[in-house]
């Protein structure tokens, strides 16, 4: 089953959405290396950029990634806040260079997120469907792509 994201594709695989005519040299955008979306900008619904992708979490387990991590604020990467963001809650945007996140900029600043010296568990099944619910995304272990419908650290 396919929804419509605010950017009017379809989304309902479980990945981030891509729009745009950039595809560039090599691969991409469909197949990329984590490493080349670090410190990609990320811009709110309502158009405020809020922050860089500092990394690119992957559930291990079942080969998805699960959450990107968003820095905002701070200078040279010391005091960032960390935001971990639902993959599937992202649309990479292939002609401004950036990420798209389906909510506007005062939720994701709302979010108290943590700093790099105390992340969350972010296999604990409970901690990702309250962070989906937050983004109002379904979990990426309940979607159907050839992978049990099981949560993260449950496997």
């Amino acid at each position: 089953m396919s929804i419509l994201n605010p950017q009017g594709t379809a989304s309902g695989t479980g990945g981030a959405d891509i729009v745009g005519t950039g595809t560039g040299e090599g691969p991409g955008p469909e197949v990329m290396a984590a490493a080349t979306l670090d410190d990609t900008q990320v811009i709110s619904a309502d158009g405020e950029d809020v922050g860089k992708i500092s990394d690119i979490m992957l559930d291990v387990r079942s080969g998805r990634i699960a959450y990107a991590v968003l820095s905002e604020g701070g200078f040279l990467g010391m005091g960032a806040n960390l935001h971990a963001i639902p993959w599937n809650a992202l649309t990479l945007d292939t002609d401004a260079k950036c990420f798209r996140v389906s909510i506007d900029a005062q939720r994701i600043k709302d979010d108290p997120g943590f700093d790099k010296d105390h992340w969350p568990s972010m296999a604990d099944a409970s901690w990702g469907t309250t962070l989906h619910q937050y983004y109002n995304r379904d979990p990426y272990w309940s979607t159907t792509r050839g992978v049990a419908d099981v949560p993260p650290g449950d496997i």
